[in-house]
């Protein structure tokens, strides 16, 4: 991923992301305004996003429950609710009112809630109007996963309207980072005079690779892992100024695997080792304690923490060895 590319969707999820929680947070609280200022951000963003023509049924004479968003000429109806079950899509299709909708997509958008399990579930459809479950039920996960495989221009546009809508007027505060202070402390190391030490109970990193179908990543693997123990001291000298300071550092890298992982599943063992990269690499230049140093440097730097990880298991299947 670009590093445009990467500003783009992280900027994207982070926004989504909050106003899903604010929303759930409110919900409990039984504040629902936010779910009627997110109706009408959604009908805008899909709109954009899937290039059709909603309107509010606010607008409609006749305002027909279980529905909230409509586009005529597409012949799509959409509910917008804080709510994921199986029962409130059911009550909607089974409405009386929605027997003048047949022939029409029936869409459900969860703007707070995780819906995996309701797209894998059937449903009582009494007025037959089109609706899979699999491909009409929206949440964020399915919303990002269909931005992140959209070309550079679309993500920007989408940037800029989620910037518009759900921004504020100055950039993000950016705060510090764990993974910028290791990346500092490496790129003063004299990495030359490396040699290829074997790190204690280290397992056969081929086996690892050849486990994880990785192909044109197995160089790099190959290239850098023999800097780990560079690298380990380093971690113990990070050590000493605090708790947990390594510990955040892989466990950023590896929430960074693991959610291309998740929002990517069908992607190559390959492709998701050079996003995991790119993701960090965008998580330690929006560091507001990232030192700049030169591209190369940061790369090989960079490259040396994440076959460090891979290395530790934390990111990749193991095979099963130590």
């Amino acid at each position: 991923m670009s590093n445009n590319r990467s500003k783009y969707f992280n900027y994207i999820e982070e926004k989504l992301t909050g106003l899903a929680s604010r929303i759930d947070g409110r919900a409990k609280l039984n504040l629902l305004d936010f779910n009627v200022h997110s109706e009408n951000f959604y009908l805008h963003f899909f709109n954009l996003l899937y290039s059709i023509e909603l309107t509010s049924m606010n607008k409609e004479s006749h305002n027909t429950e279980a529905v909230d968003l409509i586009d005529k000429k597409n012949k799509i109806v959409i509910q917008v609710s804080s709510l994921n079950t199986k029962t409130k899509i059911e009550e909607s299709l089974s409405k009386k009112s929605m027997e003048i909708y047949k022939g029409y997509t029936f869409k459900f958008i969860s703007i707070s809630k995780d819906t995996r399990k309701l797209k894998i579930d059937t449903f009582h459809n009494p007025f037959s109007l089109k609706f899979d479950s699999e491909k009409d039920i929206h949440d964020i996960h399915t919303i990002l996963k269909d931005i992140l495989s959209m070309d550079i221009e679309k993500q920007k546009e989408i940037f800029t309207f989620i910037k518009k809508e759900l921004g504020g007027e100055d950039d993000p505060i950016k705060l510090d980072s764990n993974l910028a202070i290791i990346i500092d402390l490496l790129s003063k190391e004299n990495l030359s005079k490396t040699t290829d030490t074997i790190m204690k109970n280290q397992f056969d990193i081929n086996l690892k690779i050849d486990h994880n179908k990785l192909i044109s990543s197995r160089s790099i693997i190959e290239d850098y892992s023999l800097y780990h123990t560079n690298l380990d001291s380093k971690y113990k000298q990070f050590d000493l100024e605090g708790c947990n300071k390594s510990l955040s550092v892989l466990n950023s890298i590896r929430s960074s695997y693991l959610e291309e992982c998740h929002l990517n599943p069908n992607e190559s063992a390959d492709t998701i080792f050079f996003r995991t990269i790119e993701n960090v690499k965008s998580k330690v230049e929006g560091s507001s304690n990232f030192i700049r140093i030169p591209v190369e440097e940061l790369d090989l730097c960079l490259n040396i923490i994440i076959v460090d990880s891979f290395i530790r298991c934390k990111i990749f299947q193991s095979p099963g060895f130590q």
